[in-house]
C-alpha cells in the first residue's frame, strides 16, 4: 500500500475545465523563453550611442553642416563674392543678418557658402590621410624586417617636421600668387599639404593594430590552411584593425577643419575666389574693434563644426572601447 502522507506531498498542475492542463512553460511568455541574440562589437556600440545624447547632437550638427555645404541654396539666396560698397561694414540687421564685410559682402552668405570648403577640404584630406597611412600601416605591420624599418624611418622624418613649417615650405612653393590660382588647384594643394604632413600617424595606428592582430589563432589557422597574403589581409586583418581609424578619422575630420582655417587665415592655404570661414576671419581681423561681426560668425561656426567632429568621435569612441561603457 502507498503511503498517503507521500502522495499528498507530489503536486498536481492546475485543472481547469474537462482534461485542461497549464506547465510553468504555458504560464512564461514567449518572448521570455526565448534567449537574446547576443550583439557583435557593432551592435554593441549602436546600443551605447542611441543613449548617449552627446552621440545625437554632434550628429544633428554635423548633418547641418554637410547639408550647408551640399546645398548652400538652400539657407540663402544672396551672392557671397559680389557685393556692395555702400553696405561696407554694415553691422547686422534685418535685411543682413550677420551684417556686411568690407566689400559690402553679405556674412551670412559667405559664411553658409564658406562650410563647401572647408568641409570638403577637411573630408577629401581625412580620406587621403587614411588610404596612404592605412595602405602603409598594413604594409609594415605584417611584413616587417627591413620594410618596417625603412618606412617607420620615412614616418619619422616627416614627425620631425613642424606642420606649420612644413605647410608654409609645401604651400609658398606649389601655390605662389604668380602661379594659376583657380579653384580647384588651390584646394588641391592645400588637400595634397595636409594629406602628405599627417599619414605618419595612421601608419603607426594601423601598424600597432596589425601587429596585434596577426598573431591571432584565426590569422594563424588562416595561414595554415594556405590562404593567400590578399585574403589574410582583407578578411581577417583589414575588419579587425579598423575601429581606431575610424574613431581617429572622425576627430581628424575636426582637426583638419581647424587647419584649413588656420592656413587660410596667415595667407598660405586657400584664396580668393575660393570662399571659407578661413579666408572670412582673415579679411575681416583688422576690423575686429569696428566691427566684430565680420570675425564673430565665421569663428562661431568654424568651432561648432569642430567641436561636433571631436564629439563625434569622443563617444564613438566611448561605445566600441569595452573598458569605457
Amino acid at each position: 500500500m502507498s503511503d498517503p502522507s507521500t502522495a499528498s506531498l507530489v503536486s498536481t498542475p492546475h485543472v481547469e475545465g474537462p482534461g485542461a492542463t497549464e506547465t510553468p512553460d504555458a504560464r512564461t511568455p514567449a518572448g521570455a523563453r526565448q534567449e537574446e541574440k547576443p550583439r557583435g562589437l557593432v551592435g554593441d556600440a549602436w546600443h551605447d550611442l542611441r543613449r548617449n545624447p552627446l552621440f545625437w547632437t554632434s550628429a544633428t550638427l554635423i548633418v547641418l553642416f554637410v547639408v550647408m555645404a551640399a546645398f548652400p541654396s538652400l539657407f540663402t539666396s544672396d551672392d557671397p563674392v559680389n557685393g556692395m560698397l555702400s553696405r561696407s561694414r554694415v553691422g547686422p540687421s534685418s535685411e543682413g543678418w550677420f551684417g556686411y564685410d568690407l566689400q559690402g559682402r553679405d556674412v551670412y552668405a559667405r559664411t553658409i557658402y564658406g562650410a563647401r570648403a572647408s568641409i570638403v577640404v577637411a573630408l577629401l584630406s581625412t580620406i587621403g590621410t587614411l588610404l596612404l597611412g592605412g595602405a602603409l600601416g598594413i604594409i609594415t605591420g605584417y611584413r616587417g624586417g627591413w620594410v618596417d624599418s625603412s618606412l617607420s624611418r620615412v614616418a619619422d622624418v616627416f614627425f620631425g617636421l613642424p606642420f606649420m613649417l612644413g605647410a608654409l615650405v609645401i604651400l609658398t612653393t606649389f601655390n605662389g600668387a604668380d602661379r594659376d590660382n583657380s579653384e580647384y588647384k588651390i584646394i588641391s594643394m592645400v588637400i595634397i599639404t595636409l594629406v602628405v604632413l599627417s599619414w605618419p600617424v595612421v601608419m603607426r595606428l594601423m601598424r600597432s593594430s596589425v601587429l596585434a592582430t596577426k598573431e591571432a589563432d584565426y590569422v594563424l589557422a588562416a595561414r595554415a590552411l594556405g590562404a593567400s597574403t590578399s585574403r589574410i589581409v582583407l578578411k581577417h586583418l583589414l575588419p579587425n584593425c579598423l575601429a581606431p581609424l575610424l574613431i581617429y578619422a572622425t576627430i581628424m575630420v575636426g582637426s583638419f577643419i581647424g587647419a584649413e582655417a588656420t592656413l587660410s587665415f596667415l595667407g598660405i592655404g586657400l584664396k580668393q575666389p575660393v570662399v571659407s570661414w578661413g579666408i572670412s576671419i582673415s579679411e575681416g581681423e583688422r576690423y575686429v574693434r569696428v566691427s566684430p561681426h565680420m570675425v564673430f560668425f565665421p569663428c562661431a561656426f568654424l568651432v561648432t563644426a569642430v567641436i561636433s567632429f571631436v564629439m563625434l568621435g569622443e563617444a564613438i569612441r566611448e561605445a566600441l572601447d569595452p573598458k569605457l561603457r
